[in-house]
């Protein structure tokens, strides 16, 4: 059965941005996700074995049980350090390569009409790593910034930084400033679209999560004996070195990670709105095409 092609360059009003949002990851899942594993796995891969090597030692850190043991405080506190750089690491490349990838990915099927070319998007992804990462940096300290002034600014700053990488794959001529100051300009557009769009996904995306994570709460509950009334002190302090209870943490957090795809190609099916408000340009290029046909 052929996929049907969604059409990137153009304005949408509230409904068809969701719509088409869901639309793209629904016809090109299979290739999609393979795209994202075969160029961000690794990493990926790294990040989730980090996360459980740090649950665990930090785990044992917080055994009060064990406090007063010679190993907690030397051997077991380098160890969690290496942890934590090793998961900060992991974290930060499995995100930006996985942004990455995504939006180079719906960049070569803009650019090729629905198709593919898996070898660019790999070489795109490995050449912007680097742009990538100072715009992340970028975005960070933007939303620290507007958390630690006040609710509103964070509000105002998620749209344009929802958009900030697209801005930067899809106008290849920006530099890493220029597309985050343009990100700003962009938003402007119409900016209560965007939000409702991000508004609306960010409590799927927080509902969906609730969903996936309601196996640990529930081995959480029995294990330490709440349903039965019989609280152990022994399991609280135990439970967050529970192999289990890490594999669980572990799954939710892979499966939150995933989720995030779904607001990065929204940030792109969002760039192009507001992009053709502005510029008109997929207008444009379907009228020129227009008058190649009748020609």
């Amino acid at each position: 059965m052929n996929k049907s092609y969604i059409e990137f360059r153009k304005q949408r009003d509230f409904s068809a941005i969701l719509t088409d949002t869901f639309g793209f990851i629904r016809n090109e899942f299979k290739p999609f996700i393979k795209t994202i594993f075969n160029i961000a796995g690794p990493a990926i891969i790294v990040f989730m074995l980090s996360l459980a090597a740090y649950n665990y030692v930090a785990g044992d850190l917080l055994n009060f049980t064990r406090f007063d043991e010679s190993s907690l405080n030397s051997n077991n506190i380098f160890i969690t350090i290496i942890t934590v750089i090793i998961y900060l690491i992991s974290a930060i490349a499995a995100y930006i390569l996985t942004a990455a990838t995504v939006l180079f990915y719906i960049k070569s099927y803009v650019d090729n009409k629905g198709t593919i070319d898996p070898i660019e998007i790999k070489k795109n992804v490995h050449q912007s790593f680097w742009s990538f990462f100072g715009l992340s940096f970028l975005k960070g300290m933007t939303l620290l910034i507007a958390t630690m002034l006040c609710v509103l600014p964070v509000f105002y700053a998620m749209v344009p930084m929802a958009i900030v990488f697209s801005v930067y794959v899809f106008e290849p001529k920006r530099s890493t400033t220029d597309a985050f100051s343009e990100s700003f300009k962009l938003a402007n557009a119409d900016f209560w679209t965007a939000f409702g769009v991000f508004l609306i996904l960010g409590v799927i995306y927080y509902i969906i999560s609730l969903v996936f994570s309601i196996p640990s709460i529930i081995y959480a509950l029995i294990s330490t004996g709440i349903f039965s009334g019989e609280i152990d002190p022994a399991n609280l302090n135990n439970m967050s070195s529970d192999p289990i209870v890490i594999f669980l943490n572990v799954f939710n957090t892979f499966f939150q990670f995933l989720l995030n795809t779904i607001l990065m190609v929204a940030g792109a099916v969002i760039y192009f709105h507001l992009h053709e408000i502005t510029n008109f340009t997929g207008t444009y290029d379907r009228i020129s095409e227009i008058g190649k046909t009748e020609e």
